[in-house]
């Protein structure tokens, strides 16, 4: 039976003091708790329905953590979802790990990208794309927020990501870095590298100041209608897109 304390700690996880106290996170829905079953990730919990079982029998009968099965009202209390018929996992956070970066692999570096929606949906572009690390600024948005999870649907289980300066990474990095201006070159007659750093900036002031002289290669979406700027994940993919398009 699922308990007060028990409860209590996943409902703590809302909150990003707790997750780093804990070394905890959790995902709700069928889909992030079924890639997340199936990823090297630690679970610890696992609070499912009727429904989940059904679906998911031999993901919840190998399940070596804590389980409980509950009734859809008591599952939606435990999470931060107005509604939820499925499932909701706990596991234990990863390392915040060095990650080396070959010369000929992309990497994605998000200068101050605070908002979690964004953070997710582009982790979610690079797991499309085949591009496995993140870096991201100390001050960007927590990997672990729920909100971050839930928009990249699965895809944090495939990322890699390392929180640091971003400027000590570029500067000890041999990869070419490509960043996103206003006034850059063209991304239409930009040849891409085999491997470099994609530089995102903050969402409304865009690369700091601090990281602009690293960087190789300035590059524009070129404007064609009256919009003020794109969203940085929408960017971030016509990026990726033309980086892969570039080496095929």
């Amino acid at each position: 039976m699922l308990s007060k304390n028990t409860l209590k700690f996943i409902k703590s996880l809302q909150q990003k003091k707790f997750r780093k106290l804990e070394h905890a996170f959790f995902v709700e829905g069928s889909k992030n708790v079924t890639e997340l079953l199936q990823s090297d990730y630690e679970s610890t919990h696992l609070i499912y329905t009727e429904r989940y079982y059904q679906d998911h029998f031999a993901l919840v009968d190998n399940f070596r953590g804590e389980s409980y099965l509950v009734s859809q009202k008591i599952l939606e209390s435990a999470g931060a979802f107005k509604t939820n018929d499925s499932a909701l996992a706990v596991a234990k956070t990863k390392a915040n790990d060095t990650l080396e970066v070959g010369s000929d692999e992309w990497v994605i570096a998000l200068d101050d990208v605070r908002d979690p929606g964004n953070l997710g949906t582009i982790i979610r572009i690079a797991d499309w794309y085949g591009i496995r690390k993140i870096i991201l600024s100390e001050e960007s948005a927590d990997f672990y927020n729920p909100k971050v999870l839930q928009s990249s649907m699965g895809s944090f289980t495939r990322a890699q990501v390392w929180y640091t300066s971003l400027n000590d990474f570029i500067q000890k990095s041999v990869n070419p870095v490509y960043g996103a201006f206003l006034n850059g070159t063209t991304i239409y007659q930009t040849p891409f590298a085999k491997g470099g750093i994609l530089l995102m900036g903050n969402e409304s002031k865009g690369i700091s100041a601090g990281l602009e002289p690293l960087v190789t290669h300035k590059v524009t979406i070129p404007r064609v209608g009256q919009a003020e700027s794109l969203n940085v994940a929408i960017a971030t993919a016509i990026f990726c897109d033309n980086i892969i398009r570039s080496n095929s």
